[in-house]
């Protein structure tokens, strides 16, 4: 079996075990399910071993899918470096990209950016994703993931883009019709008012505020993006970071609420990088960052 081929079989097995399917691998490889079925069983063939244990509703290493599973990953990396080094000698970044953020960020601050970049490299293609969750990089495949916060996994590389301050905002529409009197330039009113908070992530609800406030919310979404279009539509009062309000901010769209009562710095404020601090795409990612570092807007 050609060396190439080898290696797209393993890289497939990789995506298999990492995904838990081979439905999810195909979608994350952009490929059809048969194919990547065929280069799991073209593996097998080469080996002359049964890696995985297939049954309807589970798939299973066996003893020699995981004795090969200890060695193929980091196999794959190593040929990953040589590529690398190779592409090096050219001196220019090229290949391909795989950056995920947040969708409020990935709109904000990446998507301006992008043309500018493949005009500087344009032996680089990028593939952006967005999920509003913390990700994990190798079961996504992803080479760079920008994280609003501290971080908490040890195992990956971290470089710190800068911070971004929080806002509370609210729309002149939503002010309009619920206007804040004299009690409440109190932050402790803030129960008095709609509140939109996030639905899948509890920690985001609580603010970081100079005063101890249990908050109360009467709308929740899953993503910082819609909660910022909901603010923008009167719907409520919502915290939100700097990199994705500041243009609203200037248009005086929304309007910046209890600015005195947010405690500065705080965990939500960083804004930083991460990769695997073995990966094989170095000078791409270097490049990729040094390029975004001093153009963002946070």
């Amino acid at each position: 079996m050609p060396v190439s081929s080898k290696t797209e079989d393993l890289e497939a097995f990789l995506t298999v075990i990492d995904t838990g399917s081979f439905s999810s691998a195909a979608n994350l490889l952009n490929q059809q399910v048969a194919k990547v079925s065929r280069a799991v069983t073209r593996l097998e063939g080469a080996l002359e071993v049964t890696l995985l244990n297939r049954t309807t509703r589970r798939l299973e290493l066996t003893e020699e899918g995981a004795l090969l599973l200890r060695y193929a990953r980091d196999g794959l990396n190593v040929l990953e470096k040589g590529e690398e080094a190779l592409r090096l000698l050219k001196r220019t970044p090229s290949g391909k990209l795989r950056v995920d953020a947040a969708s409020p960020f990935v709109l904000h601050q990446l998507a301006p950016l992008v043309g500018e970049f493949s005009e500087a490299f344009p032996d680089i293609t990028l593939d952006m994703t967005s999920h509003d969750s913390i990700i994990d990089l190798l079961k996504h495949k992803t080479d760079i993931a920008i994280r609003i916060g501290d971080l908490t996994d040890s195992n990956l590389h971290a470089r710190r883009l800068g911070k971004s301050k929080l806002h509370i905002v609210a729309s002149p529409q939503y002010l309009e019709k619920y206007p804040l009197s004299d009690d409440e330039g109190d932050i402790s009113t803030l129960n008095n008012h709609k509140l939109i908070g996030f639905s899948d992530a509890p920690s985001l609800n609580k603010w970081p505020l100079k005063q101890d406030i249990n908050l109360q919310y009467s709308l929740h979404a899953s993503s910082g993006e819609t909660i910022r279009q909901l603010c923008l539509a009167g719907q409520g009062i919502a915290l939100l970071s700097h990199f994705m309000v500041h243009k609203d901010l200037s248009a005086g769209t929304l309007v910046d609420l209890f600015s005195d009562d947010i405690i500065s710095p705080n965990r939500r404020e960083s804004v930083q990088a991460v990769y695997y601090k073995n990966s094989a795409v170095s000078s791409r990612i270097s490049a990729f960052l040094d390029f975004i570092q001093s153009r963002l807007t946070l």
